[in-house]
């Protein structure tokens, strides 16, 4: 009789516990869930621009609620990452009293910071970056005494003072990023006091006074592009913890500390544009745990150190970026043993002396930028054990010899820079195998002999500058062949025979309208930069990014017949340039079609017939000049030829209209013509073609995060290019 009862007596005790759990599960608090379903409410259309909302549903459990987490039926987490919300927070959240994490990053999110936020006692972390709030910081979030994170970044509407206890209202507090605002003012001392701080990010601010050591042991600190002023501490309280210091963009001065170099662990140091100076001390070397070290833009005289940091086989320096300072001597050999190097930036100092010839026993390095200095010699042969190489700049030194057919081994490499040097010889037909090559320049040497065929086999090419030179014979058809083409610059050289008449339309570039609108040539620069997300063993990063105009330059060569039709008939050509040659013929009607050209110059050939009036139609059009030319009739009164004074001088059958005048012979003076705007003294790549920045240093992004792998893992790897 017992043993039928017992076991419907286990199964009610089952049945009772499954309901009780799955009741637990099912309801979370109600007022808990009306608060969450009050912010839903306020938020534009939240069903159709953000369907995770559709699990926002009473009668589904707290576990489908997109980005809810709860625990004891009590909501605790809220992260709501890059779903366009797009409105106030609703006041409505300040009512789960249990929260403890609130994440509601990248959404767009306007208004100011609720004040009640700061009644919400066990909240550990709040993260509100990447939206855009106004205002100031509520002095109630400094009630959050529980608080581990507090993330306010790139809130371009919220600043003004830090609150004074900012640093040490909780005494949880580890991380704190405020970067990228409008905050105003003088660093707070509690930030230097804080015995909990591990992460401070300050960057992007306009914050004045000191930095002075920190009490805590501080992990990572970024305090790049404020308007801190003194000296470099030596931050001996972090001496085994401290990763990542960027304070780069600022007015610091004195020297660089050799106590720097004692930090145990440190594996990024930026501390470009500034006002640093004096020589680097010998003493001063870093360990192998230094990735990067950034100390260009600053005034650092002397020679550069011997050794600047310890390597060993599985880690050591990945870049070094000492640009842009006064550094004198020879390149040490120290250099060399940095066997992990893949970024080596020296450009814009004053070195002398040879290339090292053991540069090539790096063979991680990827990018090499000595340009802009006093170097001599010849390209070391051995540089092709750098096989990885992606960017090779030595233009602006004076270098000299042949450009050696072995550098087709460095079939990797897409820039190759060496303009304005003393280079003679041919390009040797090897070279083909560089089929990676996107940008070319060779200007300003003493090169010679006829473009060969290891051009057409640098399929990517967007770049090539072959300027002020002594090239000759005729233009090959393929020269306008590559589909990626930007720009071509051919003047200044011996080229003789025909413009060829081929389908200039292949290449995009020349051929799309409606670029971006490009206003100072003379302001443009190769923007190569160094990048690096130090953090969960992501890559570096070498990234170029090339913005220019679309243009093409034939100028000071022996050219002559008649102008190619398809050549004006380029809707997408901003720039071109055939002066001083021997062309004749007329303007070819197509000219009409060219509604993106900025700049045109035919003067000083020997073209004749009519202006075609079709130029005046040109809207884009900002320099113009068909000086000294054999056209002839009537240059009628157009508002849009007036913008170009002198610009048809020396036609002496021509006869321009002038307001109120009749008709008057061309024949004002105008300046010789030039070549590409602002002339070649730096070589196009470096002084007059590209367009992005300046900055070579990675200052903003390298130290975005931290690392946490050995430095081996890391890899250059170059990113998509913008064309």
């Amino acid at each position: 009789m017992d043993e039928p009862l017992k076991i419907p007596l286990i199964s009610s005790l089952i049945l009772f516990f499954s309901l009780f759990s799955a009741s637990s599960e099912l309801d979370f608090v109600a007022k808990d869930r009306d608060s969450l379903l009050a912010f839903k409410s306020t938020l534009p259309t939240p069903t159709q621009q953000n369907p995770q909302f559709t699990t926002w549903n009473p009668d589904f459990t707290c576990s489908n609620w997109t980005g809810i987490a709860c625990n004891a039926a009590r909501v605790v987490a809220i992260e709501l990452v890059d779903i366009a919300i797009a409105a106030p927070i609703h006041p409505s959240l300040c009512n789960l009293s249990m929260l403890q994490t609130l994440i509601l990053s990248r959404n767009g999110i306007t208004g100011s910071i609720p004040s009640c936020l700061g009644s919400l006692s066990f909240l550990e972390t709040l993260d509100l970056g990447f939206n855009r709030l106004e205002g100031v910081v509520p002095p109630e979030l400094m009630d959050l005494r529980g608080l581990r994170q507090l993330v306010l970044c790139r809130n371009q509407g919220l600043g003004g003072p830090m609150p004074a206890n900012i640093g040490n209202f909780s005494i949880r507090l580890e991380r704190l990023n405020l970067s990228m605002n409008e905050f105003r003012g003088q660093v707070p001392d509690s930030v230097f006091d804080s015995r909990s701080l591990e992460y401070v990010d300050f960057s992007g601010n306009l914050l004045t006074g000191r930095i002075r050591d920190f009490d805590q042991r501080l992990v990572f600190l970024n305090f790049s592009s404020n308007l801190i002023t003194g000296t470099v501490p030596c931050f001996s309280a972090s001496i085994r913890s401290l990763s990542v210091i960027d304070l780069s963009e600022n007015a610091l001065v004195g020297g660089l500390p050799t106590c720097i170099a004692s930090l145990q662990v440190l594996k990024v140091l930026n501390l470009s544009h500034n006002e640093l100076r004096y020589g680097v001390s010998p003493r001063l070397v870093f360990s192998e745990k230094t990735l990067v070290l950034d100390l260009s833009f600053n005034e650092f005289t002397g020679p550069l150190p011997s050794k600047i940091a310890r390597t060993t086989e599985k880690s050591g320096l990945v870049l070094l970026e000492l640009s842009h300072n006064m550094f004198s001597g020879e390149i040490p050999l120290g250099i060399t043993e940095l066997k992990s190097l893949q970024g080596l930036f020296l450009s814009h100092n004053a070195l002398s002396g040879k290339i090292p010839g053991r540069i090539g026993n790096l063979t991680y390095l990827q990018a090499i930028d000595v340009s802009y200095n006093m170097l001599s010699g010849s390209i070391p042969l051995n540089i092709v054990g750098c096989f990885q190489l992606l960017e090779l700049k030595l233009n602006n030194n004076n270098l000299s010899g042949s450009i050696q057919p072995e550098l087709d081994a460095l079939d990797s490499l897409k820039i190759l820079d060496i303009s304005n040097n003393r280079f003679f010889g041919e390009i040797p037909l090897t070279l083909a195998g560089c089929r990676s090559l996107e940008v070319v320049d060779l200007s300003s040497n003493n090169l010679s002999g006829e473009l060969n065929e290891a051009i057409f086999r640098w399929s990517n090419l967007k770049f090539l500058s072959v300027a002020d030179n002594n090239f000759n014979g005729v233009l090959p058809n393929w020269l306008f062949s590559f589909d990626k083409l930007q720009l071509i610059d051919l003047s200044g050289n011996n080229f003789s025979g025909f413009i060829p008449d081929v389908n200039f339309k292949i290449s995009s570039s020349f051929n799309v309208s409606n670029r971006p609108n490009i206003q100072s040539y003379s302001k443009q620069r190769l923007d190569i930069r160094v990048t690096a997300n130090l953090l969960e063993n992501q890559e570096l990063g070498l990234g170029y990014t090339i913005l220019t105009y679309a243009g093409i330059d034939l100028s000071h060569n022996y050219l002559h017949g008649e102008i190619p039709e398809g050549l004006l008939a380029l809707q997408g050509l901003e720039y071109l340039n055939i002066s001083y040659n021997y062309l004749g013929g007329q303007i070819p009607a197509s000219l009409a079609k060219m509604k993106s050209l900025k700049t045109l110059d035919l003067s000083h050939n020997s073209l004749t017939g009519q202006i075609p009036v079709n130029i005046s139609s040109l809207e884009n059009l900002m320099a113009l000049n068909l000086s000294y030319n054999s056209f002839s009739g009537l240059v009628p009164k157009r508002p849009n030829f007036r913008r170009f004074p002198g610009a048809f001088a020396g036609n002496p059958n021509l006869c321009v209209e002038f307001s109120g005048e009749g008709c008057r012979l061309a024949t004002l003076p105008v300046p010789s013509g030039d070549k590409l705007e602002g002339g070649r003294e730096e070589g196009p790549v470096s002084a007059s073609v590209f367009g992005v920045s300046s900055v070579v240093s990675f200052y903003v992004t390298i130290v975005l995060l931290f690392c946490s792998a050995p430095a081996r893992n890391y890899i250059i790897r170059p990113l998509k290019s913008d064309s």
